[in-house]
Order: C-alpha cells, then structure tokens, then sequence
C-alpha cells in the first residue's frame, strides 16, 4: 500500500505524551525476544532511551518531506554500522517498535494504522540497510591521542591519528567511544579542516554526567586509543561566494573554526566574521589560535563576547542580541554553533533581519544533551 504519513503522525501523536514510558516499553519487548541484542547497547539506557524517541520523532515528522528523509535515514544507517547492525536486527527492531505503538495508541488503533506503520517502518528500514551496504568507508576508525592540551579546568583540545586516512568535510562531527565506557558513544565536531597528515582536533567539555566527555578531559593521555565512528553533518562550508557570519556558543567553535579553515585555505577571500561567546572570559579557551588566524587572513574578524562576568571589558552580552547590534547580515551565509537555546534564538534573529533561511546552517544532528553539547553540535556546544 502507499506511505500514509497522516495516519503515522495522528498515531504518533497519541505516543508522545508518554515518550519516556514508550522508549522503556520498546526496549524492554526488544531484549526478552531477542536478548542477545542487548550486548549492543551501553550498560545505561537512559540517553540511549531519549535517543530512540527524538530520532523516531524526526522521521515521523519528515515523512512528508521524502527526499530530506532518506538523507537522514541513510546518513544514520551508515552510522550504524558501527554498532554491529544487520538485517536482521531491523526485523527486530519493527516487530518491538509496532508492538509498542500499537500498545500506547490502543485506544485509536485500527488495521488501517498498523497498515501506514508496517510500511513507514519498512521504506525508513530499507533506506537504512541499502546505505549500509552500499558504503566502502570503515564502519569505524582507531585513532591515538597525540596531544591532550588542557585549556581551562573543563576544557581540553586533543589531537588525533586514526589508524587509517579518514575522509571528512570540514564542518562534520564524529562519534567517539572511549575504553573506559565500551558502547558509549558521543558526538564531537572535528575542529580543523582535513589536514596532510590526516590528524584531528577535538574541542572537549567535561560537563556533570557527562561520562566521555569527562573521560576525555580528565583520564585520557597520550598513547591512548579511542574509536571513532563515520564523520557526519550537514553543517558543511559555503557553495557561495558571499561574506560569513559565524556565531559560536562555547565549544560550538570547532565546526566553525573547520570551516573558516577550509575558507582560508581555498583561496577565497570573503569577508568573515566570528562572534565566539561564552559566559566569563577565563572560557575563551581558544583565543591565541584565533588571533593568529586573524592576524594570517585580514578578512577574518574576531570578536570575543562575554555574557556573565561584570569586569570584562570588551564585548559584553548574550550572542542572539550581540548579533543585532551589528549592521544588517541580510547578505551574508550564517553558521550558528553553541546551546540550542542560542542557536535557536539566534536563527530566529537572523530570519527577522532578513537572513533567508536556507542561508543559515546549523546541523540539528549534533545534539547531544547527555553530554551537555550545545551545538547539534555537537557535539558539541557549549558543553561538549
């Protein structure tokens, strides 16, 4: 039968008031039919639980929008790969998710609902499995820590080498699994555009809770291995020729900072400017690396911003009304990276002051609240 998106989302609808119990629900059916599947998931399944409804609630609401959809359904069975996945496991996986709508949405359910989610579940099932195979890249990469340089009490900068080449564009993030949390991965945003030696950086808050990222800034050394799953995002450099504004929250910066990179190094010469915020200035981490950068490429403009410490004397105030106190970006290509409060007030900023939408790119796929990111980023944001 066709894909009946209406018939999905009033369903879904009935599901989401009760997502926490859902997500419990499904994952328990999932493990007492098939409890070797277990072994895939990390030993605590609250953000895994999260994970499971925001990504289900994404497809659920894209499925009107189908060619938008595929992308993030093969962009996350690629990731998969990383975990194991098969065919099989998404057999599982339908049977457990049919069940739990069908349990949460008794009340309205009919032939014609469980019709519309046997063949939604089916095409987002395909799409997943048929990007999967079709990729040559590794379902996930070894890298050594070459370099763990302590920024502030909360923020270090790693430099890593994978074990093989890694091919990504500038803007994208990777998941990281570190040894002390096997099948625990977090999203990081790669902080430098592709380089000879094929090294990365990572830009890394330790935040409460926060199980990698606190590992990484707090027991990761050099010599260590981590495991890096596939580059991914959408929050890749310009096709345009047109000035940049760039506003970065906190470790948000490191998407940026890849992209203004790749700027530099192809050539071009637009005019850049970089709003990097935080809320005191002993956070303004990364200074020293964006002065010399300033200083190499007279086009960029960098200007620190401080929201919360009263003796700082320079730029003060939240990023979304720093931006308006500037002249019109209405021609201008907009990157924002930080907390999604900001990145959101400020998208809603810009559009009112006449930025069109599709000019401003942020990458909703790097969010990542269990380890406090605030980009979408990211990984990471202001809490990476």
């Amino acid at each position: 039968m066709p894909l009946n998106p209406r018939l999905v989302k009033e369903s879904f609808s009935a599901v989401e008031p009760v997502a926490a119990k859902a997500a419990g629900y499904f994952y328990g059916r999932l493990f007492t039919h098939c409890p070797h599947m277990r072994g895939m998931f990390p030993p605590g399944m609250e953000v895994q639980r999260d994970r499971l409804f925001t990504a289900l609630t994404r497809v659920v609401w894209m499925l009107d929008s189908p060619e938008g959809l595929e992308s993030y359904l093969a962009q996350l069975g690629r990731d998969h790969r990383k975990y194991g996945v098969s065919p099989e496991h998404y057999r599982a996986v339908g049977s457990a998710l049919l069940a739990t709508i069908r349990h949460f949405a008794a009340e309205i359910w009919t032939d014609e609902i469980e019709a519309a989610w046997t063949e939604a579940y089916a095409m987002a099932a395909q799409i997943m499995i048929d990007a999967a195979a079709g990729e040559t890249t590794p379902p996930w990469w070894l890298a050594e820590v070459i370099d763990h340089e302590p920024r502030t009490r909360d923020i270090s900068v790693l430099t890593l080498r994978p074990s093989e080449r890694m091919d990504f564009v500038p803007g994208q993030y990777v998941t990281v699994q570190t040894a002390r949390w096997p099948r625990v991965w977090r999203r990081f945003s790669i902080a430098n555009a592709p380089r000879l030696d094929g090294t990365l950086r990572l830009h890394v808050r330790a935040v409460p809770g926060g199980w990698v990222s606190t590992a990484l800034v707090r027991h990761t050394r050099i010599g260590d291995q981590l495991l890096l799953g596939p580059p991914v995002g959408t929050m890749t450099p310009p096709e345009s020729d047109r000035d940049l504004l760039c506003v970065a929250g906190g470790t948000g910066l490191a998407p940026l900072k890849a992209v203004i990179e790749h700027v530099i190094a192809s050539g071009d010469r637009p005019n850049i400017h970089l709003l990097f915020g935080v809320r005191r200035a002993s956070d303004l981490y990364d200074m020293p690396d964006l002065v010399r950068m300033e200083t190499a490429f007279p086009w960029l403009r960098v200007v620190p911003v401080v929201s919360d410490d009263p003796g700082y004397d320079g730029m003060r105030g939240r990023l979304p009304d720093v931006v308006g106190r500037f002249h019109s970006w209405a021609d201008h290509e907009a990157y924002v990276c930080g907390p999604p409060a900001m990145v959101d007030e400020t998208v809603r900023r810009l559009q009112m002051s006449g930025v069109p939408l599709a000019r401003i790119h942020r990458d909703p796929m790097q969010s990542d609240p269990a380890e406090g990111h605030t980009t979408q980023s990211h990984t990471v944001r202001s809490g990476a």
